[in-house]
């Protein structure tokens, strides 16, 4: 399984990193702005999107909007810090697959790429 990475902060990507080798799939990608994002998505085409929703240009919401509808194969999982009930209806009326809050669901997530990889 071939998984990308939308997150700003560095010492979160290489957690998440570690813990997509952890499962056996592997990280063919990673951006920190919604642009850069889009374009390296469309590009690499992975299987999963894990995507935070805070980034430093743009938002979760535009990379997942953008992608899914070029590219609608493509699984997202949101990973936030701001587990909201309205963003967690927003994702999910835009095609995530999967919502996770970072302080409290990580290893959810990693158990969801686990069955997947």
């Amino acid at each position: 399984m071939k998984v990308f990475l939308v997150e700003d902060a560095p010492l979160l990507r290489d957690r998440l990193t570690a813990l997509i080798d952890s499962v056996g799939a592997s990280t063919v990608g990673h951006a920190d702005g919604a642009r850069e994002a889009i374009d390296a998505i469309l590009a690499a085409r992975p299987d999963v999107v894990v995507l935070d929703l805070h980034l430093k240009e743009g938002n979760g919401f535009d990379v997942l909007r953008a992608v899914a509808k070029a590219a609608p194969e493509i699984a997202f999982f949101v990973l936030t810090n701001h587990p909201i009930e309205s963003f967690r209806a927003v994702a999910t009326r835009l095609g995530a697959r999967g919502f996770f809050d970072k302080s409290t669901e990580f290893e959810k997530l990693r158990d969801v790429l686990a069955a997947g990889a």
